[in-house]
């Protein structure tokens, strides 16, 4: 369906007819003097031949200089320049009265439901300890390509994602903008939030981007690899005021039990989650009456994810939204052509 969005824009359109005939004319008066060669100038004598010949050509030039200017006095305005002006008024107003397209109605499943992703970027995350498609890679790499998928099922959801490290950082806010959620996490590198953990620094600032909202359902998903090795709130603290406030929290504890790694000495058998304080994380999930999860790798962090969609399901609630498309920008370019084309004649002829 069409329709324009300021439809009083419109009554700018006799706006040129007003300017003509309220306010005066000016009226342009150019006296020039023409000297007009007269037929007594070429009436020369014998003796008088040679001193005049190099005069005759001022003569001949003075004669059609002056048969020009009668010939443009005669001319009339021309027509055609003020039918594109006034085209190009037209245009320029329907412009300005913002036209739009509205597509058809699209169903949106509406939850009531704010929903922050916690992720840590420290140095640990570097690991790779996980693989996909058979290819070993880091725990960050496989953390976006998890939640990735995650993220595009969350319709109807608001999302917003943290990013910590020594300090953490509101990357996103609560948004219905899945996409850009997502690209987000996606460009997100390790040790730009530096190369410690603040697990309760995370979590508190969680809770200040959600109590801020309306009484929705509040959901955190925090994962991360480690202990808490910096910050100024500790975890439980956090974990605290977060079930205070009604926020749930849902942990995952990110790296694999088992590595082989190869040394001078042969192949040894190491934990990369040596440093995984599980406890705390447990313990904060419990504070706050959410869940405490174990990814030892792609596959098990994919089924919690899958898990979270049954903890945490859609309402049927359904909200009806109609995508607009702005057409401006066609009559406006129409517009600027036309002054081009208006323009570009007096710009040749002083050129």
């Amino acid at each position: 369906m069409f329709q324009i969005e300021s439809p009083l824009v419109l009554l700018l359109i006799p706006l040129p007819l007003l300017v003509y005939f309220l306010l005066p004319a000016r009226r342009l008066q150019q006296e020039a003097a023409l000297r007009v060669p007269m037929i007594e100038d070429f009436q020369l004598g014998g003796a008088q031949v040679e001193d005049v010949k190099p005069h005759r050509w001022r003569q001949v030039l003075s004669f059609l200089a002056w048969v020009l200017l009668v010939f443009a006095a005669s001319r009339k305005p021309h027509r055609w320049r003020q039918l594109v002006s006034l085209l190009a008024w037209l245009l320029l107003v329907f412009a300005a009265s913002r036209p739009q397209w509205l597509g058809e109605s699209i169903a949106i499943p509406i939850s009531g439901r704010d929903l922050m992703l916690a992720v840590d970027l420290s140095d640990s995350m570097r690991t790779a300890d996980f693989k996909i498609e058979g290819k070993q890679v880091n725990r960050l790499h496989a953390t976006k390509r998890v939640a990735s998928q995650f993220i595009e099922r969350r319709r109807g959801d608001r999302l917003g994602l943290i990013l910590f490290g020594t300090q953490a950082y509101l990357q996103t806010p609560l948004t219905f903008d899945s996409k850009t959620v997502n690209r987000l996490l996606q460009e997100s590198a390790i040790g730009l939030a530096g190369e410690r953990t603040a697990i309760g620094d995370a979590i508190g600032l969680a809770i200040k981007r959600l109590d801020l909202e309306s009484e929705n359902s509040r959901v955190l998903i925090l994962m991360t690899d480690g202990a808490n090795t910096a910050g100024e709130v500790t975890p439980l603290k956090a974990a605290q005021l977060a079930a205070q406030r009604g926020l749930r929290i849902y942990t995952i504890g990110i790296g694999a039990d088992e590595q082989i790694e190869s040394t001078w000495f042969g192949l040894r058998r190491v934990n990369p989650s040596a440093q995984l304080d599980e406890k705390t994380l447990r313990a904060i999930a419990d504070l706050s009456g959410g869940r405490y999860f174990r990814a030892r790798d792609t596959e098990e962090l994919a089924k919690i994810y899958d898990l979270l969609d049954e903890l945490e399901p859609l309402p049927g609630d359904t909200q009806s939204l109609r995508p607009v498309k702005a057409l401006f920008v066609w009559p406006l370019a129409l517009t600027l052509l036309l002054t081009t084309l208006l323009v570009l004649p007096r710009l040749w002829r002083r050129w």
